[in-house]
């Protein structure tokens, strides 16, 4: 069995999308990037996927470089290369070209010893459904509160 550790993970994207479908992608970094992913120094919050010419791209995802990286490092921001067979590639494409969902990176993570990014195929939540998550999450919050309280006395 394979062990997971989760780096970081994109809770914008949970509370803006409604996430259909989730894909795991293997990505293309250089050296210094995975020792600055494995101390924890990476950012999903604005990044999204792209795909083009039948390859998919990871764009807006921050890593920051390395310390003691010096002239090995790369640019924070580049756009980096995802890692997905090409009927799967194709397939999200034309379900993106059609329907107008998105592709979002969700969860990086370390699959054994390599970087996995979970790409999530999402459709945009409008401002009620916001409010409409909201609302029911704090209607669970107060239930398990009063059923502590009664648990106590």
């Amino acid at each position: 069995m394979a062990s997971l550790k989760t780096i970081a993970q994109n809770k914008k994207a949970r509370h803006d999308y409604f996430i259909e479908e989730s894909y795991e992608a293997g990505i293309e970094l250089f050296g210094t990037e995975v020792k600055s992913i494995r101390q924890g120094r990476v950012n999903l919050k604005d990044s999204w996927c792209s795909i083009d010419k039948g390859e998919i791209f990871v764009n807006g995802m921050h890593i920051s470089p390395y310390e003691q990286g010096n002239i090995f490092n790369r640019d924070p921001m580049r756009v980096r290369k995802l890692l997905m067979h090409k009927k799967e590639i194709n397939r999200l494409f034309g379900v993106v070209k059609q329907m107008g969902y998105s592709l979002i990176p969700l969860s990086l993570y370390f699959k054994d010893n390599r970087v996995k990014v979970q790409v999530g195929l999402c459709r945009g939540k409008k401002l009620y459904d916001k409010r409409e998550d909201m609302a029911k999450r704090t209607a669970k919050r107060d239930i398990e509160r009063a059923l502590k309280e009664r648990a106590k006395s």
